[in-house]
C-alpha cells in the first residue's frame, strides 16, 4: 500500500526539517511525501530543497490561497492509496506510525484509520500540553461534537475523488466540513488505532487569539449546517467542552 503524505507550508524554517525527516525517517517502504510551498519569504524553501536532494518527494511552490487549497494541490497529484497530512509544524510520534496506519488499512479493509494526537511545546516536542485521545468512533459521535485529530486522520485517495477535497471557502473549519461529509453524510468506513500518530506544536491559527476562536466557532456552524446536522448549538458546546479532559489525560 502507498501512502501519500502532504505537508503545506509558508514560512515554517524553523520546524520544516524536522517534519521532513520525520517522514523520512518511517519504516513503511512506501511513502511518498509531497510538500506544498505557498511562496515562503523565510529560507523554508532553501531548507527543504536541501533536504530534496536527500530523499524522495514531489514539491510545489507557488503562491496559493490558503492551507486548504495547498492541500487539495497536494491531493490531486497524490499517487497514493492513502492520503495522510502532516503539517510543516509537526511530527510522527515514532517511526513506525505509517507501517501501523497501513497494516489497519490492509486488516480492516476500511475506508479511513485515524489515531490519536498530542499538542506539545513549540521549542520541545517531549513536553506535553494536551492528549487528544480520539476513542472509537460510533454512529452518534458526531451529533455529540466528536471528531478525530485531523493529521492523524488517514483516507483513501478514492474517497476524495468520489466525495470531494477541502472547501476553500471555510478558513479554519475546512478540516471539520470534510469529516462531517466522508464520516457524517457519505458514512464512509473508519477504523480507530488507539495509539499516539503525531505530536503538534502549540500556536495553530484556529487558536491563535479570540478573533480566530470566534470564526472558528462559527465556521463550525456553517459545516454542520451545510451537512445537514439540525440542533446545531449543543452540538457546538459538547464540541468544545469535550477538549477539557484533553488537558489531564496522560
Amino acid at each position: 500500500m502507498k501512502l501519500s503524505i502532504i505537508t503545506a507550508v509558508y514560512n515554517s524554517k524553523d520546524t520544516i526539517e524536522e517534519c521532513l525527516k520525520s517522514v523520512a525517517a518511517q519504516t513503511h517502504v512506501d511513502v511518498e511525501h509531497i510538500v506544498i510551498d505557498g511562496g515562503s519569504t523565510d529560507g523554508s524553501i532553501d531548507t527543504i530543497k536541501s533536504a530534496l536532494r536527500r530523499q524522495d518527494f514531489k514539491l510545489v511552490s507557488e503562491p496559493d490561497k490558503g492551507i486548504y487549497d495547498a492541500l487539495n494541490k497536494g491531493i490531486k497529484i497524490a499517487a497514493g492509496d492513502v492520503i495522510g497530512l502532516l503539517h510543516s509544524d509537526d511530527v510522527y510520534s515514532n517511526e513506525n506510525v505509517l507501517a501501523k496506519v497501513a497494516n489497519v488499512f490492509e486488516e480492516k479493509k476500511s475506508d479511513s484509520v485515524y489515531g490519536d494526537l498530542l499538542y506539545v511545546d513549540k521549542d520541545n516536542v517531549n513536553k506535553i500540553f494536551r492528549y487528544w485521545k480520539a476513542g472509537d468512533f460510533t454512529n452518534t459521535s458526531l451529533k455529540i461534537g466528536w471528531m478525530p485529530p485531523h493529521p492523524a486522520f488517514f483516507v483513501k485517495k478514492e474517497i476524495y475523488d468520489i466525495y470531494g477535497l477541502y472547501d476553500t471557502s471555510f478558513k479554519i473549519a475546512s478540516d471539520y466540513d470534510l469529516i462531517l461529509r466522508f464520516l457524517g453524510r457519505h458514512k464512509i468506513s473508519t477504523a480507530y488505532l488507539p495509539e499516539v500518530f503525531v505530536k503538534m506544536r502549540t500556536g495553530g491559527k484556529s487558536n491563535k487569539n479570540f478573533v480566530n476562536i470566534l470564526r472558528k466557532s462559527y465556521e463550525d456552524y456553517l459545516a454542520l449546517k451545510k451537512n445537514g446536522y439540525s440542533n446545531v448549538l449543543p452540538i457546538l458546546l459538547r464540541k468544545n467542552f469535550t477538549k477539557l479532559p484533553q488537558l489531564f489525560i496522560k
